[in-house]
């Protein structure tokens, strides 16, 4: 064989064919035309039908394009990617229209006077009113129940952790899972069965009381995970160095996972700030102002807008009211959160340069 035939013959490659980059957006994009054309063609009315029809399209057609030019073994990868970003789809619009209508929906009566003001005298069918004094039960509420859950919740979770073994320590356990599973209502329950021992009247920290219920397994179970991260290598350091083990926790453990642990406690806020059997069952609901949860009846986020949507038959003005407090309340709920990451970022442990 001559030499030029040897250099006219291609070098030999493991590289097979590939499909550019902008291929999966043309997919896409080919996938939601077609299944718009079947919806219309087979008269499906809901937009989640040609969504979910799209995605469907959307794997099939990656798979087969990229088996044709890539080969299986690369067409197993992108479907899987495919796969991926179709769960993600799934579960983003659901949230992004809940919050969307939400918005379009609340704006409406959310103002200054809407945000200062409470029912008082007027009446569910009539224009006006506001959500004071639900904000004001539900910071209350929400605040005691914290105070209460927090604290027994970390200890708990460090027990558990850094104390516990034998058959103590697994029936903490087995109860903190049990209690992840109760249901509200059975929390608002127990708490009114003690009421009515007591011969007691509806008021803003029973409701607490019933939350804090709900919410120490999350702070327990929360607490629990980011204490088991910490290195064992930082305790025995520590430990070496003579430290006592109550202080390596409070000096060297806590600090270690406090943005953790802070974020946990904030999970769990948000977790009781929207529950509402608890507090129908417990406080009862006021149209007026009480500033004082240790007496008499009290509103809350949650229960100003069960009721305002339960009354608003026929009444714009109730619906309009429940929407702009629906909206307050995911605003409480993302500014805690915003809260709970400043916290943790200005805990983290700093590491030197």
């Amino acid at each position: 064989m001559s030499h030029a035939a040897i250099a006219e013959k291609p070098a030999s490659t493991l590289r097979g064919a590939r499909l550019p980059k902008w291929s999966p957006w043309v997919i896409a994009v080919g996938s939601i035309a077609v299944a718009v054309a079947i919806g219309l063609g087979a008269g499906l009315d809901s937009k989640v039908q040609w969504g979910l029809l799209a995605g469907l399209i959307f794997l099939l057609a990656t798979y087969g394009i990229a088996a044709r030019v890539e080969g299986r073994r690369q067409a197993k990868d992108r479907i899987a990617t495919a796969l991926v970003w179709v769960a993600f789809l799934i579960a983003v619009v659901p949230l992004v229209s809940l919050v969307w209508t939400t918005i379009a929906r609340g704006v409406k009566v959310l103002n200054i006077y809407f945000l200062t003001h409470s029912m008082g005298i007027v009446a569910d069918s009539q224009p006006g009113g506001g959500i004071y004094h639900a904000i004001i039960g539900s910071i209350e509420q929400v605040g005691l129940a914290t105070i209460i859950a927090a604290p027994i919740g970390v200890l708990t979770a460090i027990y558990l952790v850094e104390y516990g073994r034998g058959g103590l320590a697994r029936s903490v356990t087995f109860f903190v899972d049990v209690m992840t599973g109760v249901p509200s209502i059975v929390a608002g329950l127990f708490i009114l069965s003690l009421m009515l021992i007591f011969d007691m009247e509806p008021f803003g920290f029973a409701g607490s009381m019933a939350l804090a219920i709900l919410m120490m397994p999350v702070v327990v179970r929360s607490t629990e995970e980011m204490l088991k991260l910490v290195p064992n290598e930082l305790r025995e350091a520590s430990l070496a160095l003579g430290v006592p083990k109550w202080r390596t926790i409070l000096k060297v453990v806590l600090p270690t996972s406090i943005g953790g642990i802070t974020t946990g406690i904030m999970l769990a806020v948000a977790r009781i700030a929207g529950e509402t059997a608890p507090v129908l069952l417990l406080v009862f609901g006021n149209r007026f102002i009480n500033n004082n949860p240790f007496e008499g009846a009290q509103q809350s986020l949650p229960l100003y807008i069960y009721q305002q949507y339960a009354n608003s038959a026929g009444a714009n003005a109730a619906f309009d009211r429940a929407w702009a407090a629906s909206l307050t309340l995911i605003a409480f709920v993302m500014i805690l959160n915003l809260v709970a990451r400043a916290i943790a970022r200005w805990k983290a442990p700093k590491t030197g340069r």
